[in-house]
């Protein structure tokens, strides 16, 4: 295995050409990087990276509102397109499975933001058009000296609200009439469960491994770093075949 196309992909900055090679990856290119991580992914420019509170919320109602949206979901997956790169390239060790599920997390976060930059297009927007925050790498870089923190606290976290809030977004552009953006979320959050579950799997995983009971581990990571997980409507559907069990879930709404 080589990961030397993985890591070019990784420090490509250009939205386009990272889609494009990732999307040429094969899985005997997933391994990690024998050598240090550099400090960060490529990334463009622009948006420029502004506190969460200070995003501003629009209205559905409008084209505008909903290229916001959509914006918002595009630097979504153009995160998540470098943190799948990331958990196959930083961390050593796991079995070759590991490395080819997040491989093909990586294919599909490029194809999602694909689909939302010409979603974008269609609105008469870009990606970078407007600011967004930066919530996302900083878990990442939270996390990075251990896979279990990043299993448990990227894909268990941040990207199941994914699930919890979507259902919410599909139900508000149904009312405003746009069953073209509806088309691509609802692909997004289908594939979406396939991503939780499999942070899920690895958590599990090494949860075993290292001896360890997956609940009470995974409640403590949360109070370590400060991590509320029940915020508005939780889709317990969607969370259990996402590997989470009836036990987290109700000790997550208990917590929350």
């Amino acid at each position: 295995m080589c990961a030397a196309p993985v890591l070019a992909a990784y420090l490509e900055s250009d939205p386009a050409r990272k889609c494009e090679q990732v999307l040429a990856l094969d899985d005997h290119q997933a391994a990690p990087l024998q050598q240090s991580m550099p400090g960060q992914p490529g990334r463009p420019d622009r948006p420029e990276l502004i506190h969460p509170a200070k995003v501003r919320k629009r209205k559905l109602g409008s084209q505008a509102g909903r290229a916001a949206l959509v914006h918002a979901v595009a630097h979504i997956e153009f995160n998540a397109i470098n943190l799948a790169l990331d958990a196959v390239l930083r961390f050593d060790g796991l079995p070759s499975a590991y490395y080819q599920d997040w491989l093909s997390v990586a294919r599909d976060e490029a194809r999602h933001f694909r689909m939302l930059a010409g979603r974008l297009e269609e609105l008469g927007a870009a990606y970078g058009d407007l600011p967004a925050h930066n919530g996302l790498w900083e878990m990442a870089e939270k996390t990075a000296a251990d896979p279990l923190e990043r299993m448990a606290l990227v894909p268990r976290v941040l990207e199941a609200r994914g699930l919890d809030v979507t259902p919410g977004m599909i139900e508000r552009l149904l009312d405003a009439g746009d069953t073209d953006t509806v088309a691509h979320l609802r692909v997004i959050l289908a594939e979406e469960e396939r991503h939780v579950e499999i942070g899920s799997r690895w958590f599990a995983y090494l949860c075993r491994l290292r001896q360890l009971d997956p609940v009470p581990t995974f409640q403590a990571l949360l109070a370590r770093h400060g991590v509320v997980v029940a915020r508005g409507p939780m889709n317990r559907p969607a969370r259990l075949r996402a590997g989470f069990s009836d036990q987290e879930l109700d000790a997550l709404l208990t917590a929350g």
